[in-house]
């Protein structure tokens, strides 16, 4: 007789291959057809609304594996969030203005050998911006994120523009905004303004000289000690000689102690602790050091320009150190913040001799048409050179300000510029004492953020660009008045809802104002506008009031989430705007997550070769494969990923994928209402497996809260692989083979299995989207929800939680280890073939032989093995096993090896349980 009819063999449409390349657009699909978003919004939401605020990327280019990282992490929360109880929207945006899209546009003009006007360039990067949106939506959707994509923000929409106008307008009223005139950095590359969030430190080599500075006066006759000398000179270090031509003065520490150091005829003022180091770098062997006074004696000192017919005065300062240099600061207001600071301090007007283009302008002299990098550097080391002022100079290799745009140096100017005071209205304390209410995801985080806050400077908001939102203030003409109050900034609002930014670079100032309008101050009726546009970082950070406010109405948000780098970025930001504007943060967590990286730790680059393109990745094995990769990895700090990466991934989610099919393969023909066996009655080992499945649901759910995705999944897969496909699964093929189909036995693992795949479907289904609603589609039982993402996440059932139970368990698993490593010496001992060809006989302790005792009908099937016979070991022994051939035949149903196997006349080759089990079939069950 062919007893494989007999066999209840698993049965499942659930397809072993995953194919995910094909199969999960026939999902996402799907989603469309029944507009599972607004499903997921419709659902009841009995803990309320969850806000995760999408911050923007920038309209520009395909979307990289970074952006991969950003968005599956929002997905996942969004996702877990909706299943669990909430109402989460997720509205996705866009960075529509600025640099990157102007500098291409421009770029493909040139080609054209085109010069627009500034409204053709407008349009031109509106029309750029909108194309790449369509892109990156269709890739962003194809890794699974669901969202509102046919109603995303975009910062150039109008009403977003005109948000980002009342704004300005609110923060103008209240005082926080005003023009001047300021040390800013400037990227000579773009031309343009840059705020601290738009640096980037970068190594840079630049000459590094020693240059001396002849005294002019001394009123203290501090440099005649001892005998007089007949040169004297104070003397600086620096690493930008360019700047050395709008030098004002020279800065000393009025705590440190200065020394006279006498090298031959001439005799120097430095520091005293940097005095044997500053001979030894200008290589001067010989010298004297003849007197040392203090810092604050210095008061009064003058001394001359190498370069130049002007003088040069002593001034204190506290930032001067004594860690490398001279301790005499070359200070040029024009040029640095904490020199600008210090000559308003002592009254010096900044000197800035270099244009827009970082070329010299003629306030600079012999220089005058050099461009300061490029050629200036060297030709003031020339000039100091020819002057007999140049004491030293190498080349130094240092971290230096970048623009984060172009890469490229970027130098500091004192420019007149529209600024936001971050000290008006004690908004820096606020915004600290804000910063310790927030909750960070990972928690040191916080000490970033409350770093760039303390350490702000007034944010500098103009740009010199064409591509961007007008700053709303308009000049009088009459009297110079920059007009920018309530009646002026809503007109402009009120114009740029209808009719976008644009409308502020075509129309006359009357056109905007009124005819009637008059200037605040003299009556003036004749106006100019401003030229430049407003930061694109003061746009994205407008968002919490023109999309969660506005959209959403609310605020504030729940959570923000994006990379680190956006605590001087994205975060500061709408912080800056959010608490000056609505008194509190516009987040209440924030989530900060690494850098994606290659195999090797670098950065990704083209140029190098090391991209991993995220389409090419989902093309080959599917999102989900990359889903699961973003969720197995700690994103708190920078991953890594390359090709053999995404191959381990793509074997850990094959996996999972074949749990899933051996749990529904197994539930052909359960049915959860009439077939669920109650737990009492349910199989000790069956009670353990549901047991374990509550501790993972505890854990995977604290994984999902603390933003820990890893966390969830190294424990469902832990399960799957150990707890699972290791034991439990194992231990239960013999019972849903071999038992009856409505055997009780068999009906307890099916229950158990049930109850295991309705829980990791729906605890998975965050991040493995795709392949869950598949599955999903296949989970035994009427009136389930239309998509897992309906139903509801899985929760700890208080029934199934035995802890007494899983250490009773837990013993006998001790005991299962040590018996399998006796089979195991068997089997190569050639003893044995397979382990389920064996009979076991343990001899055991008291205590474990009574605790085995009890299941002894049990143990062959948790030790798969074909006979177990106990013995109780004399008292002080250990627990010993031997391993040995059972007696009997082997069953040709169960494969087991049982002396009752022929017993049965009608069915020679079974044992007696499965003749039973086969006489008792109905002829449509075999």
């Amino acid at each position: 007789m062919d007893y494989s009819k007999t066999i209840n063999l698993p049965k499942t449409d659930f397809p072993m291959k995953a194919d995910l390349a094909n199969r999960e657009p026939q999902i996402q699909k799907f989603w469309e057809d029944i507009d599972l978003y607004k499903l997921m919004l419709e659902k009841d939401a009995p803990r309320g609304r969850f806000i995760l605020h999408d911050g923007p990327p920038y309209s520009n280019g395909d979307i990289h594996i970074g952006h991969v990282l950003n968005k599956l992490l929002k997905d996942f929360v969004t996702r877990y969030k909706t299943m669990n109880g909430y109402q989460s929207p997720y509205i996705p945006g866009w960075d529509n203005h600025g640099l990157p899209i102007e500098q291409r546009v421009s770029e493909s003009f040139r080609k054209k050998h085109e010069t627009p006007s500034l409204l053709e360039m407008r349009k031109a990067c509106r029309d750029y911006a909108a194309g790449w949106v369509d892109k990156q939506r269709e890739q962003f959707k194809r890794l699974g994120v669901i969202g509102e994509w046919d109603n995303p923000y975009l910062t150039m929409n109008y009403e977003y523009e005109a948000t980002i106008v009342k704004v300005f307008g609110e923060l103008a009223e209240q005082g926080y905004i005003y023009r001047g005139l300021k040390p800013i950095h400037w990227c000579i590359n773009d031309k343009t303004a840059l705020a601290e969030a738009e640096i980037e430190y970068a190594p840079h080599t630049s000459p590094s000289i020693y240059v001396r500075f002849p005294l002019v006066t001394d009123p203290k006759g501090l440099f005649d000690v001892n005998t007089p000398k007949k040169n004297n000179y104070t003397i600086i270090w620096t690493t930008t000689p360019w700047t050395i031509p709008a030098n004002l003065a020279v800065a000393v520490h009025p705590e440190e102690t200065y020394s006279f150091v006498d090298v031959g005829d001439d005799r120097y003022l430095i520091a005293e602790k940097l005095a044997g180091q500053v001979m030894e770098a200008m290589g001067i062997a010989e010298f004297v050091v003849t007197d040392s006074v203090p810092g604050s004696d210095l008061e009064g000192m003058v001394f001359k320009h190498p370069l130049y017919d002007r003088d040069s005065i002593l001034v204190f300062a506290d930032y001067v150190t004594m860690e490398d240099g001279t301790g005499v600061v070359h200070t040029a207001p024009g040029h640095g913040r904490e020199d600008f600071l210090t000559g308003q301090r002592y009254g010096l007007t900044p000197l800035n001799p270099v244009d827009e283009k970082g070329v010299f302008t003629k306030d600079a002299g012999q220089f005058e048409g050099m461009h300061v990098l490029k050629q200036g550097n060297d030709a003031v080391v020339a000039a100091l050179r020819e002057a007999g002022a140049l004491l030293g100079c190498m080349e130094i290799t240092h971290s230096y300000p970048h623009c984060w745009r172009c890469h490229k140096p970027v130098v500091f100017r004192t420019t007149v510029q529209w600024f936001m005071s971050i000290d008006h209205n004690d908004l820096r304390e606020k915004m600290l004492e804000e910063i310790e209410k927030i909750i960070f995801y990972p928690a040191e985080a916080s000490n970033r953020l409350r770093a760039m806050i303390e350490n702000s400077p007034d944010w500098c908001l103009s740009r010199q660009r064409s591509w961007g939102v007008g700053i709303p203030v308009f000049y009088c003409r009459s009297c110079g008045e920059a007009i920018m109050t309530s009646e002026s900034v809503n007109a402009i609002y009120q114009d740029s809802l209808a009719n976008g930014s644009d409308s502020w670079f075509e129309k006359d100032p009357k056109d905007l104002l009124g005819p009637d309008f008059k200037c605040p101050k003299c009556a003036g009726d004749e106006f100019t506008k401003e030229n430049d546009v407003l930061d694109v970082w003061f746009d994205s950070g407008s968002s919490c009031r023109a999309v969660v406010e506005k959209r959403l109405d609310t605020y504030p948000s729940d959570m923000y989430c994006e990379g680190s780098d956006q605590h001087r970025g994205w975060f500061n930001k709408s912080l800056v705007v959010g608490t000056a504007t609505r008194g509190s943060s516009p987040f209440r967590e924030l989530v900060s997550h690494g850098f994606v990286l290659d195999a090797q730790g670098r950065k990704m680059s083209k140029s190098v070769g090391n991209v991993i393109a995220p389409q090419q990745v989902i093309k080959e094995v599917g999102a989900d494969v990359l889903r699961l990769f973003m969720a197995s990895v700690d994103v708190s700090e920078d991953i890594k990923i390359g090709p053999d990466m995404i191959t381990r991934v793509t074997d850990t989610y094959r996996r999972l994928r074949n749990t899933f099919r051996f749990l529904l393969g197994n539930l052909s023909g359960f049915d959860p209402v009439a077939d669920r066996v109650p737990v009492d009655e349910m199989l000790e080992i069956d009670r353990w497996a549901l047991h374990r499945l509550q501790k993972v649901v505890t854990e995977m759910t604290e994984g999902y809260e603390s933003v820990e995705f890893y966390r969830a999944f190294h424990t469902a897969h832990s399960f799957a692989a150990v707890d699972l496909s290791a034991l439990y699964l194992d231990i239960i093929k013999d019972r849903l083979y071999s038992s009856g189909p409505k055997d009780l036995k068999r009906r307890s693992a099916q229950t158990a299995l049930f109850e295991m795949l309705s829980t990791l479907v729906r605890a998975l289904a965050p991040v493995l989207s795709h392949t869950c609603e598949e599955v999903w589609r296949f989970v035994p039982g009427e009136g389930k929800a239309q998509s897992v993402f309906l139903a509801e996440y899985p929760t700890v059932r208080d029934e199934y939680v035995d802890d007494a139970l899983a250490e009773k368990w837990a013993r006998i698993f001790e005991v299962r280890d040590e018996v399998y490593k006796v089979i195991e010496q068997a089997r190569q001992a050639g003893t044995i073939g397979k382990p389920l060809e064996s009979r076991v006989v343990i001899s055991a302790p008291a205590t474990v032989y009574d605790l085995l005792q009890s299941y002894a009908n049990e143990l062959p099937s948790v030790l798969i093995v074909s006979q177990v016979v106990l013995v109780r070991a004399p008292e002080g022994s250990d627990l010993s096993v031997e391993v040995g051939k059972p007696e009997g035949d082997k069953c040709a149903r169960c494969w087991l090896v049982l002396e009752t196997v022929g017993e049965n006349a009608e069915h020679p080759g079974l044992c007696d349980r499965c003749a039973d089990v086969v006489s008792s079939l109905e002829p449509h069950d075999a």
